[in-house]
């Protein structure tokens, strides 16, 4: 592959860093694009930063502190639940990304393509719940949220295999079906959005390209065989952060 001048390491670096969240969108999508375009050196010569940027606005609650969100199917309910999953999404732009740039080394360019893709869509997914709450009379930032998928990040941020498992394959997928209150999001959670938003919500990805389904390719690929340098058990990470 032809050097380019700019590096796959730099390019999620600066996604991470940004921290206003419709400009993160924007060089997620950016990141993607000139990936797909051969406009990137598969290259890891910046390291990724321990927090990524972050707004003034959602303030960030412990989920014990996080408020209630009002009788199911209200619209007080239905914008908490929007911007529940809003947050999750935001955070999940910085996972693929810091997991390409942090990890991307250790595997072949195609885990690159598999998780920039991921990155690209979580920023779409924001974006559209983003205008939804907005057409409801709210926006991102206006509610509290909870940190506790960067903390997961935190704890895994030595070991490629216990990122993988902990946070897209556990963590991710627990805070979408209880992303603060233990209501379904998928579900019981679409009905209590009312009929009006659910048209809004983005669909999850493919089984070929959601989070989960990668993990296990993954793994598969050669993370989780005896022989593999990778291969460093992650249950210690996991019961940081049951």
């Amino acid at each position: 592959m032809p050097r380019t001048g700019t590096s796959l390491a730099a390019a999620c670096r600066a996604v991470l860093t940004t921290a206003e969240p419709s400009a993160k969108v924007k060089a997620a999508r950016a990141a993607a694009r000139a990936w797909r375009r051969g406009e990137l050196d598969f290259a890891f010569d910046v390291a990724m930063p321990a927090q990524p940027g972050r707004p003034a606005r959602p303030e960030l609650l412990p989920p014990n502190r996080m408020p209630k969100r009002g009788r199911a199917g209200s619209p007080r309910s239905r914008i908490a639940l929007l911007h529940a999953l809003a947050h999750i999404e935001c955070v999940a732009i910085d996972l693929a990304f810091d997991l390409i740039g942090r990890f991307g080394a250790a595997f072949p360019p195609d885990f690159t393509d598999d998780w920039i893709g991921v990155g690209a869509d979580e920023a779409m997914h924001f974006a559209l719940l983003d205008r939804r709450l907005r057409a409801l009379g709210s926006h991102y930032g206006a509610l509290p949220a909870h940190a506790g998928l960067w903390q997961a990040a935190e704890a895994t941020a030595h070991n490629p295999l216990a990122r993988l498992a902990v946070v897209p394959m556990v963590l991710e997928a627990r805070a979408r079906r209880h992303p603060g209150d233990g209501r379904l999001v998928r579900g019981g959670g679409r009905r209590a959005l009312g009929d009006d938003s659910v048209a809004h919500l983005p669909r999850r990805n493919s089984p070929r390209r959601g989070g989960a389904a990668l993990v296990r390719i993954w793994l598969r690929k050669g993370g989780n065989r005896p022989d593999s340098p990778l291969a460093t058990p992650c249950a210690e990470a996991f019961s940081r952060r049951r």
